[in-house]
């Protein structure tokens, strides 16, 4: 197994995130990987359903071996053979996030001949993954400045803990991608969402009202959204910063127990960090970039201070490709991150 990428599953920050960086670079690079010790710092610890659904996606796309596929398990190997574009469709089963299967499989699906369309059930807003908004609104439109193509739709709420969301997406091949520079944020302007689903739309409207008096938004700049198809109840609250070089998007999700004022707060925080640091780049995009950055040959992002998700992926990243990554202080909380030779 010398050419092999072995893995420890508990390193850094020790979560899924190991194993879907693992799976979208060994599709690409067709590199065959094991991970022992996955998530072993957490409470339930092993495989749950969302992370075998990354894994199944992965290896009917890559049509690879894979031993240790099975809830709970703590050690897996996969062994991709080639890529084959076409429409899948994937089901998490649970309220795991839909976002995060889709974003595993898409480097993959980039590398493909011929277009690809790929439909995944399950959760498509909850507080442990990227909404589907922040996918379409800023991931997505940053990778298609990359040269990419994905057309992206909502076609049902998945609120945890229910689920039953369901998203598509339609993938055209992209030969090569194109590395991008991302420094400046230029002027901002600011509005925020509410979505309730089948709960009180007064739930939105506290948390509105929290948002209009911390980030001094007027009330036109504030919508309340009532959600009619999802299998169950949720809320969501999205600050939407739109920049001259890119939108952000701070996500607070409601959760049983917390009030809608501390949820809004908690927001706001984030928000007026990502504010103050004049950066275009928050922490959870910084995360997400670094894959396509990497895969671009170059590329470089003014953010916040790295978080463990961001150090782990790069850390994980350096395994499959010889490629710099280099994380460097410009300030109290302010990095610049280069992808490619310095």
């Amino acid at each position: 197994m010398s050419n092999w990428v072995t893995i420890d599953g508990s390193e850094g920050e020790g979560g899924g995130q190991l194993l879907r960086t693992a799976l979208s670079l060994s599709l690409v690079t067709t590199t065959p990987f094991r991970i022992d010790r996955i998530r072993a710092g957490r409470n339930k610890p092993g495989l749950l359903r969302q992370h075998l659904t990354a894994v199944h996606a992965a290896a009917q796309v890559g049509r690879a071996r894979v031993s240790g596929a099975e809830v709970g398990s703590q050690s897996l190997t996969f062994e991709p053979s080639e890529i084959r574009p076409g429409e899948y469709e994937f089901a998490v089963g649970t309220a795991g996030s839909a976002t995060l299967v889709f974003q595993t499989l898409l480097p993959a699906l980039l590398c493909g001949r011929t277009p690809s369309r790929i439909t995944v059930e399950g959760g498509t807003h909850n507080p442990f993954a990227p909404p589907f908004d922040f996918l379409a609104r800023t991931f997505l439109p940053i990778l298609e400045r990359m040269g990419v193509s994905v057309d992206a739709n909502l076609e049902r709420f998945g609120f945890y803990p229910a689920g039953g969301g369901r998203l598509t997406f339609g993938v055209a091949p992209c030969p090569a991608l194109q590395p991008l520079t991302l420094l400046h944020r230029g002027a901002t302007r600011i509005h925020a969402r509410g979505v309730v689903a089948s709960l009180p739309e007064n739930i939105a409207k506290r948390e509105m009202s929290i948002v209009r008096e911390r980030l001094g938004l007027e009330r036109h700049r504030c919508r309340i959204e009532t959600v009619e198809t999802s299998v169950g109840p949720g809320n969501v609250l999205l600050i939407v910063v739109e920049g001259e070089s890119l939108t952000e998007i701070v996500t607070g999700f409601g959760i049983k127990g917390v009030s809608a004022e501390k949820v809004a707060s908690d927001a706001c925080d984030e928000a007026e960090r990502y504010l103050k640091s004049d950066v275009p780049v928050g922490s959870h995009l910084a995360d997400q970039l670094l894959i396509p950055m990497v895969l671009a040959g170059g590329g470089s992002f003014r953010t916040l201070s790295p978080s463990a998700h961001t150090q782990t992926n790069a850390s994980v990243i350096r395994r499959f490709l010889d490629v710099p990554i280099a994380i460097d202080a410009e300030g109290e909380d302010t990095f610049r991150i280069a992808i490619g030779p310095s």
